[in-house]
This record gives structure tokens, sequence and C-alpha cells, in this order.
């Protein structure tokens, strides 16, 4: 564990949601610090994952350096009480899994959607990822989604953040940073305005930062609100 002092958050970073259930319903009543730590390392872990269930199983728990670091000397014991408690807790839900012959013991955020899916698990439904934990690092990212969102227009909500997630899979990064910029030049702050313009680019061509359909110059701010997609998009 490092004894620097924190330099601060860089201007260009990545972001993991926390419901803001966790912070008035849980965060009072978590007074183990082990079990808090793995508690936000499984938000942290099972995000960027795909599927249905998204979820984060023990190998790659007990593999993670950065999280080990965190709980102690004896720290497979540790992590194993606190995942314990923050299953009991009800925060995180497990299930285990059998694929080649093995045993493995999966945990995720205790969400409706993943219990869901969780549910409908048979047999080898859902392999065990063994991918080997990320690796630290402190360059200077590109912003995600998220962020962009957050610095542009505003907090968060469960349903736009499914929508930026959706989003964040199907259009290149440039795009949403570029459509971001447009949207907030032209004072046109709605997630709604900022899709129409990524939707336009992917149906119409992209070129030089503009739908196939405009060129440079023709900079109407009403352009993404007409036509038969008009409805959709919120002034």
């Amino acid at each position: 564990m490092s004894n620097q002092l924190f330099a601060g958050f860089p201007e260009k970073m990545n972001f993991t949601p926390i419901p803001n259930l966790f912070f008035s319903r849980l965060l009072p009543e978590i007074d183990d610090p082990a079990e808090l730590k793995v508690t936000l390392h499984v938000f942290f872990r099972q995000y960027p994952k795909r599927g249905p269930l998204k979820f984060v199983s023990y190998s790659e728990l007990a593999a993670d350096a950065t999280l080990l670091d965190g709980l102690g000397d004896d720290s497979q014991e540790t992590l194993r009480r606190a995942l314990k408690a923050a299953t009991a807790r009800g925060a995180v839900a497990t299930l285990t899994l059998y694929q080649d012959n093995l045993q493995e013991e999966i945990f995720f955020v205790n969400s409706p959607a993943n219990k869901r899916a969780a549910a409908l698990l048979t047999g080898n439904a859902i392999p065990v990822s063994r991918a080997a934990p990320p690796e630290p690092h402190n360059k200077q990212e590109r912003p995600n989604i998220f962020a962009q969102y957050e610095q542009n227009i505003g907090l968060l909500t469960p349903l736009i953040a499914d929508e930026l997630k959706d989003a964040e899979q199907f259009y290149p990064a440039a795009w949403i940073e570029e459509a971001f910029r447009e949207a907030v030049a032209l004072n046109k702050r709605s997630w709604r305005y900022i899709a129409r313009i990524l939707e336009n680019w992917a149906a119409e061509g992209k070129r030089s930062g503009e739908s196939g359909k405009y060129t440079q110059g023709k900079k109407d701010p009403d352009r993404y609100i007409k036509g038969k997609y008009g409805h959709v998009v919120k002034r």
C-alpha cells in the first residue's frame, strides 16, 4: 500500500456507476472496512462485463493484487469473510457454476436484472472468466461516456445510464466525444439530442464531424429535431 499523498483525480478518467441507494441505505450500516472494499470492488469488476449476467468470479477477486493489498496480511481469509458479509447483507449475490469439471463461485451486484439472469442459468450457460485483473494505470485517458454526460449535462439516472452504456458499445468513442462537443456548442444539453446526432451519423455517414447529410457551414441547431424522428428529441 502506497504511503504517498494522493495527487487528486485527473480531468479525464473512467468512472464506475454506484447506485444512490448504496450510499443512503448500505453505507451507514457497513462498519467493516474489508466488507466495504470488497463490495465496491464487485461493482468495479462487474461493470465492464458483458452478457445477461454481469459477475466477477472468486478466482478473479483472489488474484487481484490491488484488492488484496488493501485487505491486510491474511488477505485471502479476509476476502472470504468480506464476501460472506456482503452476501449476507444483501448487497452482493452469489452462485456456483460448474465448468470443465471445475467448480467456481461467482459474485454479482444484487439487482433485479442480475437475479433474473442468474435464475435462467443451467449447466454451462455462462462461461467463467479466467481473465487476469486489469493493471492499474495513471495515464490520461479519453473520458468515458458517463464522465462526459456528468460534465456536460448533469447527474446520471439509472435509465440514462443504461442508454449511455448501450451507446458506448455501439458508437466509436471519438464520435461520442464529438457529439457531446457539438451539442454543447449549440446549447442543446440533452442526451436525446446527442443520441440523434450519433444516429444520424451512423445512418447517413459521418464526414468531418458532421453527418453525411450536412456539411460544414450549415450548423442549424434544430437539424437533429426535424424530420420523422423529431418527436423523440426534447429541446
